[in-house]
């Protein structure tokens, strides 16, 4: 069976859910598929996610031939969840090769690190495939790109047990830690040069679980105009997705909607000599196994 992938699109004035089609060539309204006057938002489709939902939408999908949709040509995608309600939880120096390349500037806590590194990166609204990133030249000379697997989480939990993790996840998708380094080491914590409009760029999709099986082991890549800057495994990270769940939830509760960026591995423009950080006009293509790719253009705003 191919996957099922969500995607929250732009139509006749209209944002809207959809699942895309086998050749991800058309798109399928959710609220027609369940002939409901909801969902009115990815979020909203997230919280009324049962498994009656999810076993009405794979019959149609496997039997979706008949279905016209719409030409994918013909929506504007957007990210997958445009306005994150609480930001991103994120998580720092969670691959070793990375934590070997962070510069002293910037690694407040050295070597690795015994417990996960969490921060948010506020988000005014996520930045759709195809979209621009703000360079924000007039604070900073230093704009660097972090690919990485974001963890959608689908249902409300407190102090989940390791082993249940996988009840509490929703899907997964890219996500493009854009990160002001510059700004990170005058402020000395990542909060503020993580959270800059126009700096998370993420899609082009939510993956559901179901195609996704933890332990999860994709291969994760990112270019800077058609060079290969990092090539791994998110086998590789330190913490994986059932200790960063659990853990972050005891006494935290998590909300459907919520996303997890689970770090990035080595090869960010920081850790070459010299580094090769973004500058105006620059390509950035973000790649996942199985999800997909996320590209954007760095552009002079």
């Amino acid at each position: 069976m191919k996957k099922l992938k969500f995607v929250t699109f732009y139509y006749k004035g209209i944002e809207q859910v959809g699942l895309l089609s086998k050749k991800n060539d058309r798109v399928y309204t959710i609220k027609e598929l369940l002939e409901s006057d909801r969902p009115n938002s990815m979020i909203d489709f997230i919280e009324d996610f049962n498994e009656c939902v999810e076993k009405k939408l794979k019959y149609i999908y496997e039997n979706s031939n008949n279905l016209e949709g719409i030409d994918i040509s013909k929506v504007k995608l957007l990210a997958p969840i445009p306005e994150p309600r609480r930001g991103v939880i994120c998580l720092g120096k969670n691959y070793a090769e990375h934590v070997n390349e962070v510069p002293s500037a910037i690694d407040f806590r050295k070597g690795l690190p015994e417990n996960p590194i969490y921060f948010c990166k506020l988000v005014d609204r996520a930045i759709e495939d195809k979209g621009s990133i703000s360079i924000h030249k007039d604070v900073s000379k230093q704009v660097d790109y972090e690919v990485e697997l974001a963890v959608i989480i689908g249902k409300k939990g407190r102090d989940i047990p390791k082993d249940k993790v996988e009840e509490y996840v929703f899907g997964y998708t890219i996500l493009n830690d854009i990160s002001l380094r510059d700004i990170q080491a005058k402020h000395i914590q990542w909060f503020k040069g993580k959270s800059f409009d126009g700096t998370c760029p993420m899609g082009p999709c939510i993956v559901h679980k179901s195609e996704i099986k933890l332990p999860v082991k994709l291969d994760i890549k990112c270019y800077v105009n058609g060079e290969l800057r990092q090539n791994s495994n998110t086998s590789k990270m330190i913490f994986d997705i059932p200790y960063i769940i659990s853990e972050f939830s005891k006494g935290t509760t998590l909300k459907p909607g919520d996303i997890i960026s689970t770090g990035t591995p080595s090869g960010v423009g920081m850790g070459f000599k010299p580094p090769k950080l973004l500058k105006v006009g620059d390509e950035i293509m973000c790649y996942i196994e199985k999800i997909g790719t996320l590209t954007n253009i760095v552009e002079d705003k």
